[in-house]
């Protein structure tokens, strides 16, 4: 065990800057307050950015190549990207703190868009594949950004932390979606295919929130919470006792169920989401319907994140988890069974589709902060999973629906997405919620 000289001589190390909120739990509070704040800003950007693959990178990959069967290789392709840029910013963050990790990430996605309207403008297809890696790069970070939230929240504060970064993705994240005829009218307007417009919003969008962070995000607030974790394990008592040794294999499992549970239900909302632009156009929706679906799909994949945090805050991470496979399950059956040209019936498939997501997501990534904390090299070693998951996703959904259907697809999706289930009741063993 460290005597009390050790650990104090430990604490007075630290910068003075850094000691001032060592010592202030109100300037931690305050910090956390507008941590939160700048996130949400950021947030309101990336969505916009993220919306333009969703919403027209498989009708643009469709109108280059030509063909249905490789029209899931553009999300393929930003989710792989975004699954080497988590990998990326969670170290970056872990090393010099999140505001360097967000702003690499949210900088990168945008240079990627700008490669994507070129890549349209020239007719280059492998300029496309490789802008959309690279675009990849936002929709990582846009995710990532939900964790710096949670660096200086508590434990019933951390779903909350999470949802508020996340519902402030909606308001740019719905709007991209219902500008597409207006963006296409100005990329024709100035010589680019109507398809690329989008992209164009998107571009500025992330260049948008990576300046945000990069202004405001100081002091870092992950480096002031690894610096309070450091101090808190200086203090402790080292000698471990039969509980404390149970505590890593708690950890583990946290680690492992929550990371299981965002990659079933990304890979089962990015597959079905991917194709259903497609399945539309063969029932004669036109563009601007399929911007009405894909917006309220949006809309629910983070617009109820503050009703969800304080679920999981209250309610537990394990019913809401199993409250994602149930959604999901709904969603799939609806797409699966009910009529394909019901815009209606489209409309209520792919919101039970994003609040199933949405569900995953945030009783997930706080299953992941309960047992990784100030480590975000292994929280962005997670959303690496989960993030060629939603690549998997979007590469099979094409090549599923060229061969059978857009229904059998679905319906494949709903029952993947109980799967959650079986993991949520093992992740409870040992744990309260």
């Amino acid at each position: 065990m460290l005597d009390r000289a050790e650990g104090s001589k430990a604490i007075e190390r630290q910068p003075a800057w850094l000691q001032r909120y060592i010592d202030s739990p109100e300037k931690q509070k305050q910090l956390y307050r507008r941590t939160l704040l700048i996130i949400v800003i950021s947030q309101i950007f990336g969505g916009a950015g993220l919306a333009a693959g969703v919403t027209v990178g498989a009708l643009l990959a469709q109108d280059m190549l030509g063909t249905d069967s490789l029209t899931g290789i553009p999300t393929a392709l930003f989710t792989l990207g975004s699954a080497a840029a988590a990998l990326l910013v969670g170290r970056l963050s872990q090393r010099y703190g999140r505001r360097t990790g967000l702003v690499t990430g949210f900088l990168a996605g945008g240079i990627g868009a700008v490669g994507v309207v070129t890549a349209a403008f020239i007719h280059s297809i492998f300029l496309l594949f490789a802008s959309l890696l690279i675009y990849g790069a936002g929709t990582a970070t846009n995710l990532l950004a939900r964790y710096a939230g949670t660096d200086l929240a508590s434990a019933k504060q951390r779903g909350t932390a999470i949802s508020m970064a996340m519902v402030s993705t909606t308001f740019g994240a719905v709007a991209g979606p219902n500008l597409v005829n207006v963006l296409g009218d100005f990329a024709q307007f100035i010589g680019v295919p109507a398809l690329a417009g989008p992209f164009i919003l998107a571009a500025v969008a992330y260049i948008l929130a990576g300046l945000v962070i990069y202004a405001l995000l100081r002091p870092d607030p992950f480096i002031i919470a690894k610096a309070l974790a450091d101090v808190k394990n200086t203090e402790q008592n080292l000698a471990l006792s039969e509980k404390q040794t149970k505590v890593p294999m708690r950890e583990k499992r946290g680690m492992v169920a929550g990371t299981i549970i965002m990659v079933l239900t990304q890979f089962v909302m990015m597959a079905i989401m991917t194709m259903t632009p497609i399945h539309m156009g063969h029932y004669g929706h036109g563009l601007n319907e399929v911007g009405v679906v894909i917006g309220f799909h949006i809309g629910a994949m983070f617009l109820p994140s503050i009703v969800t945090g304080f679920l999981v805050d209250k309610i537990g991470r394990t019913a809401m988890s199993i409250a994602a496979a149930t959604t999901l399950l709904a969603s799939g059956m609806l797409g699966a069974f009910g009529p394909a040209d019901s815009m209606l019936l489209l409309n209520v498939a792919l919101i039970l589709l994003g609040l199933g997501w949405n569900f995953g997501l945030i009783s997930g990534t706080a299953i992941i902060v309960d047992a990784t904390s100030t480590r975000a090299k292994t929280q962005g070693s997670a959303d690496v999973l989960v993030a060629l998951s939603g690549a998997a996703g979007g590469a099979v959904s094409g090549v599923v629906v060229a061969y059978t259907s857009f229904a059998t697809l679905s319906l494949a999706g709903a029952l993947l997405s109980l799967f959650v289930i079986p993991v949520v009741i093992w992740s409870r063993k040992g744990k309260h919620n």
